[in-house]
């Protein structure tokens, strides 16, 4: 990317995240948001002397799944009223429930009789004040027939009312100035290549039975595998632990981030979000995003807010259809040149596409069509957009090679989606549109990061808002970096942010050396 460039622009740290809190400082208008491990039911309360009882039971049977199977009808509805869970229906649908519980709920509890007391980061203080979006729009449609589903779902609204939270003091000292606007309510202001130091250190220290934010406590729910049809070699994305070492600091690279932020306008101003230490925690160099929902009256002011030291953003938004779609990338580098759509007037009304050049790349943001509800769209999606984007990703890739990112609405396997045999028919997991992805990208000589460094891992990118899908982790991978065959040995690490919350999606990155 031109030497003079890279003595500043570019990472020199790649290290994984130890915790996802936010600071309370007096100088940033920030929030500490913290979590206890999902409360236990009133049905299932563990006590000291109940611990022997039945959790060693539940135990033996998850190490040994064939014994599930095996049990009888009585045998199962036993098991199940020994642990609150409903035991009504068929065998089959017992059979589930149990299941279910042992899958969603055991790690959970085995965690809280373990550890009181931890630092964690929930998603619930959001969702109350997120829609969940129209099933004829933009995303994915969860799956509604299962009567586990909602009877889970209000086990886990008993469990939030019957448990508070452990209180846990957090205090953190700062050694950058951070550049904020104190009119704002969540600041895109900060400086990464301009940043001033003071003499503290910045340090987070937990006082709760000392446990420290560097403790591994798997309670998170993106960290519990869940999946309705799982294979035994399966096991969950956790980004605590299965992130590779961080770059030397004399290795040049790029560190990318991308995210489907499901209206930029909302989530900044979301209680509890600050983009701010997002850019801190990520240090990225460039952001993709994806579902801005903005209209060009609006990028004027977004671009004022924008982190001190990205002066480059590229916006393009809906014209067709407005406050929709609309895609974006920001970044402290300042590409070669900038491209909007696919070049091709029926495809390029819904401001989907934004390709910046690099010196040794193309980046491009993408957010592709949804099929949408009744498979409406299926057809242009298919047999138009999907050709048509890869014949631009090869016309690109004759003079360098091509990074890819977004929201690409397809979970391409059985493994990038919660239960894949009740989603055989809903937009994004069609046989045509997984066909469709396998045929146009992977086919033609685009790499799935995620996938080639996490063959055997169970990570989503989204979750729906209805049915406990984040809470419960029931969700789709549909965020992705594809990269040209020429760039797969420059991948250090393609990895999920399954605990920055603020819309129905995470973040996923991609650390590139150069």
């Amino acid at each position: 990317m031109g030497s003079k460039r890279l003595k500043t622009p570019f990472s020199n740290s790649s290290q994984p995240i130890s915790s996802s809190l936010e600071v309370n400082n007096n100088d940033m208008n920030l929030k500490v948001l913290q979590a206890s491990p999902s409360p236990i039911s009133n049905h299932h309360v563990v006590k000291e002397h109940d611990v022997d009882s039945y959790s060693i039971e539940i135990e033996r049977l998850r190490n040994d799944p064939a014994i599930v199977e095996t049990m009888t009808v009585p045998e199962l509805r036993k098991t199940l009223k020994s642990i609150g869970v409903p035991a009504k229906g068929r065998k089959e649908d017992l059979l589930s429930a149990l299941k279910n519980f042992m899958d969603n709920n055991m790690c959970e509890q085995d965690s809280q009789i373990r550890d009181k007391q931890g630092l964690f980061v929930s998603s619930e203080n959001t969702s109350s004040q997120m829609k969940a979006k129209n099933v004829s729009g933009e995303e994915p449609v969860d799956d509604v027939n299962h009567t586990l589903d909602t009877v889970e779902l209000n086990q886990g609204k008993r469990r939030l009312k019957q448990s508070e939270p452990a209180n846990k003091i957090v205090k953190a000292t700062t050694k950058k100035k951070l550049l904020v606007k104190s009119d704002e309510v969540s600041d895109f202001k900060s400086s990464r290549v301009k940043r001033k130091v003071s003499s503290g250190v910045f340090t987070i220290v937990a006082q709760s039975d000392e446990i420290s934010t560097t403790t591994t406590i798997q309670t998170e729910t993106w960290a519990v595998l869940a999946h309705k049809k799982p294979q035994k070699d399966w096991i969950a994305y956790n980004p605590r632990t299965m992130r590779p070492p961080p770059l030397s600091r004399d290795t040049k690279f790029v560190k990318l981030l991308s995210w489907n932020v499901n209206g930029l306008r909302a989530l900044l101003k979301l209680e509890g979000f600050s983009a701010l230490q997002l850019a801190q925690r990520e240090d990225f160099d460039v952001l993709c995003l994806q579902e801005t929902k903005l209209q060009e009256k609006d990028i004027k002011e977004i671009k004022q807010r924008l982190l001190d030291g990205y002066e480059n953003s590229f916006w393009t938004c809906s014209v067709s259809k407005l406050g929709y779609s609309g895609t974006a990338i920001i970044s402290r580098i300042k590409p070669l040149s900038v491209r909007y759509g696919l070049g091709i007037s029926d495809h390029d009304s819904e401001g989907r596409l934004v390709t910046v050049e690099f010196d040794t790349f193309y980046l491009i943001t993408g957010y592709v069509p949804n099929s949408g509800d009744g498979l409406k769209r299926l057809s242009y999606r298919v047999t138009e957009w999907d050709p048509a984007l890869s014949n631009y990703l090869k016309e690109l890739e004759k003079s360098k090679p091509v990074v890819l990112t977004g929201d690409l609405n397809c979970a391409h396997e059985e493994i990038d989606i919660y239960n894949p045999a009740g989603n055989k028919r809903s937009a994004g997991f069609t046989d045509e549109e997984r066909k469709s992805f396998e045929t146009n990208l992977l086919s033609k000589g685009f790499v799935d990061t995620f996938r080639r460094q996490h063959p055997g891992v169970v990570g989503y990118t989204y979750w729906g808002y209805r049915h406990g899908g984040r809470k419960f982790n029931r969700g789709w991978r549909l965020d992705y970096f594809l990269v040209s065959e020429s760039l797969v040995d420059k991948v250090h690490d393609s990895y999920i942010l399954p605990d920055v919350i603020g819309s129905d999606h995470c973040p996923t990155g991609l650390v590139m050396k150069l």
